[in-house]
């Protein structure tokens, strides 16, 4: 059988692959343990989502599995409005576009195609000031179409020992840079 790679850590993987590691590592251990305020605020925001609360329209899909066989990559959308084709990743507060957040919603609409969804926009949305922030479809921006593919590859074939962080500013924003034995902090 093969493995499937959760979506969401391509986000992770952009931001520190060493990140994914420390996550798994507190498994099923209390959140509270590690994450900090932004995490907890951000999985607050999915809770109407999770629980399937956000719309009661037929046609707008919540917090559906989805799956990429092509990619070998699972997880869930947060939202896709059937009948115009809308799929939105939602975050807490987006102060910043990152590549991180575009590769995860690049999955998410992978995922709806292959199960022949038709998806005709991507979105994010930041639910603290209710901005929506478009984003191009994976045929329209080359250059982020193959940072995906890379960054996939990549994630299937990352060997954490090979790895050595040289970014100090992630360190400062990672909640397990006290823990890391390879921070810059």
């Amino acid at each position: 059988m093969e493995s499937y790679i959760p979506m969401s850590y391509l986000n992770d993987f952009i931001f520190c692959p060493r990140s994914i590691y420390f996550h798994q590592l507190h498994g099923e251990r209390s959140t509270r343990l590690y994450q900090a305020r932004p995490q907890i605020e951000g999985k607050a925001v999915h809770g109407t989502l999770d629980g399937k609360r956000y719309s009661t329209r037929a046609d707008v899909l919540q917090a559906i599995d989805v799956y990429s066989t092509k990619y070998k990559l699972c997880g869930k959308i947060d939202q896709f409005e059937s009948k115009r084709g809308v799929l939105t990743e939602r975050k807490k507060k987006i102060k910043q576009v990152y590549d991180g957040y575009i590769l995860q919603l690049y999955a998410q609409y992978f995922a709806l195609t292959e199960m022949q969804y038709v998806v005709n926009s991507l979105r994010l949305y930041s639910f603290d000031d209710n901005k929506i922030y478009p984003v191009d479809l994976p045929a329209e921006n080359a250059e982020m179409l193959s940072l995906f593919e890379k960054t996939v590859v990549a994630l299937h074939t990352f060997d954490l020992e090979m790895f050595t962080q040289t970014n100090a500013d992630k360190c400062k924003s990672c909640i397990y840079n006290t823990i890391c034995d390879q921070s810059l902090c």
